[in-house]
């Protein structure tokens, strides 16, 4: 009876834990943020945090951010619609190896992004001099501004539309377009009457994901966006901080609410249209691929000739300028050198710093996470739905809210000192804890996702034999799960290696990020040296892609979006 007992209360003081830790990473945060705004001294000041918007400044910034959020979705949706349908309907040759090299935008930090394209078409591009297209003397950067911020947010938010419509043709069942092909309808009708109809709310979900990605990003507007005073909600935040300091949080917490409103309106307009994605999921059968013919070839060459474009290209015009001593120098046999990499790896303090700072936080956050991601997972799945439903909402919510709204709310947290910890703001620590909060999703999406499909018959032998609940979880979903806590794990680290709108208002000195150091050196002139760490650090992000693709072998599908 004694045993008995302390089990129920073990199982009763894991739920409390877990529930405790999903508040104070998700829901305090916000909540903190929440207060600051609408609260600034103490006391209800609605009309101020209405006035806070009516600056010419503010709503310049707000209009830019609608602007290229909205066009940035669009070009995203016009490249990753088509590449969804010919990889996930046709039977075009190299799918997977197609879809791995897809990703890649996704995974790769926006701040090397933007850097790659600044240096393919800026005047002293070096790939284009070596190509024998060299830009004219004295002309500007056409990717600086609105129509480059544009481009690129397309570019890097194409997978998220991509992986969203591409999930919703793998779940069409594929009796319905066996039966109208057997029926005579061409392959053009089968995907006006019936594929599109079908795919309505992943369209939508994928529209507004690229949208809400849009409002939140930081590195590509910071970078194109700045040096012309072209100005979104993400980076005038930045830029209030950094150039008055605290004073001005009340007023930066408005606004950060105001994004984060938005990218919440998103969020419940996309459950609202995914929420219809069951009426047509009435068969078990599996999809039909259809069948290019004499295209199949044709098509396969102008999808490589765009990922070449996209991916290719940039990554060679940013391995171009880190082999240069400085811009201008022609690369050439006699030019080519590796000071740039010994600089960045061996000689600058700061850079050393950086490598040594992201690979331990991203590394203490990551196996932090998969830690945690197991009784999370284990917890959610013994809730009823309407608390499951909440529970998950609030551990999406801060991946979910853009960036630089977490680091306003973990500014807010951390400036005064805590109890027996002080002031956590200007310490590595402020920098890890917004690492577990923002990325907590990361960890437990596929170790949700596995325990799902555990078949109910393991536990219920086990509960037959004596087997009590903690014990089941530690014999047998632990070791079963395993796997995808550790793809979860380097998820986790791969993003947080490379991030830069969490850290870029969280950083001080002696805490500096890989993220913040290629931002810094950048903005510092010295293009050379930021293309070698963007390089480093690509290299890592697919060396780490390669070893989650080999573990996603012993993974049900679904866990990681290429395979």
């Amino acid at each position: 009876m004694l045993t008995r007992h302390w089990k129920l209360d073990a199982i009763g003081l894991l739920t409390v834990m877990v529930f405790a830790l999903i508040f104070c990473l998700s829901a305090l945060p916000m909540l903190r943020l929440a207060y600051t705004a609408f609260w600034p001294h103490g006391a209800w000041d609605g009309a101020g945090f209405a006035a806070r918007f009516l600056k010419p400044q503010v709503l310049r910034a707000a209009t830019h951010t609608l602007e290229t959020s909205i066009w940035g979705a669009v070009v995203a949706s016009l490249i990753g619609l088509p590449f969804a349908f010919v990889v996930g309907l046709t039977d075009l040759p190299a799918r997977r190896i197609l879809s791995f090299c897809l990703i890649l935008p996704l995974m790769i930090a926006p701040q090397v992004t933007a850097i790659a394209w600044l240096h393919l078409f800026g005047p002293s591009s070096t790939l284009m001099e070596l190509l024998g297209f060299p830009p004219k003397i004295g002309s500007g950067n056409p990717m600086l501004g609105r129509d480059g911020i544009i481009l690129l947010l397309g570019v890097q938010q194409a997978p998220i539309v991509f992986i969203t419509v591409r999930a919703g043709l793998s779940r069409l069942p594929g009796d319905l377009i066996e039966a109208a092909r057997a029926a005579g309808a061409s392959q053009k009708r089968v995907i006006v009457s019936i594929v599109l109809p079908l795919l309505r709310p992943h369209l939508l979900a994928a529209v507004l994901l690229s949208f809400m990605s849009g409002i939140g990003n930081f590195g590509i507007p910071a970078l194109l966006g700045l040096p012309v005073n072209y100005l979104t909600l993400t980076t005038l935040i930045y830029q209030r901080l950094t150039s008055t300091g605290p004073d001005v949080l009340p007023e930066l917490a408005a606004l950060s609410i105001a994004i984060g409103l938005a990218a919440l309106c998103g969020i419940v307009i996309q459950s609202l249209a995914m929420s219809s994605r069951q009426t047509y999921q009435l068969t078990s059968s599996k999809s039909t691929r259809l069948e290019l013919g004499s295209m199949r070839i044709p098509l396969a060459v102008i999808a490589w000739t765009i990922v070449v474009g996209m991916l290719i290209l940039p990554t060679a015009a940013l391995v171009a300028t880190s082999l240069i001593p400085a811009f201008g120098v022609p690369l050439s046999i006699r030019t080519i050198t590796l000071d740039n990499y010994i600089e960045v790896l061996f000689r600058q303090a700061s850079t050393e710093r950086a490598f040594f700072n992201s690979g331990l936080l991203s590394a203490a956050a990551a196996i932090l996470l998969a830690g945690f991601a197991i009784p999370v997972g284990w917890i959610l799945s013994r809730c009823r739905s309407q608390i499951r439903t909440v529970l998950q909402t609030m551990i999406v919510l801060p991946y979910a809210m853009p960036g630089i709204v977490l680091s306003i709310a973990c500014i807010l947290l951390f400036l005064r000192p805590l109890p027996f910890a002080g002031s956590l703001y200007g310490t590595p620590w402020i920098i890890l804890i917004a690492y577990l909060m923002r990325f907590l999703t990361l960890a437990t999406n596929p170790v949700t996702t596995q325990i799902a499909q555990i078949p109910s018959a393991l536990s219920e032998a086990a509960a037959a034999a004596g087997a009590g609940p903690l014990w089941r979880l530690m014999t047998i979903i632990a070791p079963i799960v395993a796997p995808a806590a550790l793809a979860g794990c380097l998820l986790v680290f791969m993003m947080a290696l490379n991030e830069l709108t969490v850290s870029a208002l969280l950083w001080s000195h002696g805490t500096e990020t890989l993220g913040v150091i290629l931002f810094s050196l950048e903005e510092a002139g010295l293009g050379t040296q930021a293309a070698a760490i963007a390089i480093v650090s690509q290299m890592l992000v697919i060396g780490i892609l390669l070893l989650l693709d080999r573990i996603g072998r012993s993974l049900p599908a679904g866990i990681l979006p290429w395979r």
